[in-house]
């Protein structure tokens, strides 16, 4: 009986002459088998390219996980690449906090006060219940809008993810001393040992006890509790560029850098 050892979601763009994997997600590219060898992992990469070429296809994009995910698949894949003709579009910095240490040993001393003090005024972690959905996405909005800066896909597409996958989202909340939100996150548990900070927003109001230290030590303390391996952070890369000062928050965190790189060919 014949066995899956590869596969590659694909989607088309709107002039469906150009593909991209994945679409609205922030990663996700070829899924292979533990020690699948290269030549069986390049001939599934050329008949996709074959498939693809067939449908009128003539660009493929391709964003992998960070290297942290799966160092050595990480490694072969690009190398892989790299031999069939693609380039690297983009070279991203992300950074992701090992769950075996305890949180606040990784933290700056700088981050360390503002978890105390996140404490000390009754602030807390809490996971919210997905029926919140929209009241935490307009929370989330109004968050990045402060910031000029806009949500990546609508409400009904979020909860359409919540409804199909529910044991792999998340929304946790850090909630005031009187019970009102200071900050919000989508997260996706997105293989069983990496758990991945999506959509973290807090108001500018609540700046002065960055809550969102205290809501990254509750991401880790769930994610530790769950057996995984590490929470990511993801990138800092904005449509302007690199975002030096939350690039630096997340290493304040005690973030470890890893490569994350995406793909491109000409068909």
């Amino acid at each position: 009986m014949g066995q899956t050892v590869a596969q590659l979601s694909v989607f088309e763009g709107e002039d469906q002459t150009e593909a991209r994997s994945p679409w609205q997600a922030p990663f996700g590219a070829v899924q292979a088998a533990d020690g699948l060898s290269d030549a069986v992992l390049r001939a599934f990469l050329e008949a996709v390219q074959e498939q693809l070429q067939g449908r009128g296809i003539r660009q493929l994009t391709l964003r992998p996980p960070a290297f942290a995910y799966q160092p050595r698949a990480s490694a072969q894949l690009t190398h892989l690449l790299t031999q069939l003709g693609y380039r690297v579009e983009l070279a991203e910095i992300n950074m992701h906090l090992p769950l075996t240490r305890s949180y606040r040993a990784g933290l700056h001393p700088s981050e360390r006060r503002r978890l105390l003090k996140c404490e000390r005024h009754g602030l807390r972690f809490e996971q919210e219940p997905p029926l919140l959905l929209p009241l935490a996405y307009e929370f989330l909005r109004r968050c990045r809008e402060e910031k000029g800066q806009i949500l990546s896909m609508p409400l009904e597409r979020l909860q359409e993810l919540f409804q199909k996958f529910p044991r792999n989202h998340f929304l946790f909340s850090v909630r005031d001393a009187q019970g009102e939100w200071a900050a919000l996150t989508v997260a996706i548990q997105v293989s069983p040992d990496v758990l991945y900070n999506f959509y973290p927003a807090s108001p500018v109001a609540y700046n002065s006890l960055s809550p969102v230290v205290l809501l990254n030590a509750g991401l880790h303390a769930f994610g530790q509790a769950s057996g995984m391996r590490l929470l990511d952070l993801g990138t800092s890369t904005l449509p302007t560029g690199l975002n030096q000062s939350l690039l630096q928050f997340k290493r304040h965190l005690g973030g470890v850098a890893s490569l994350k790189l995406s793909f491109t060919k000409a068909l």
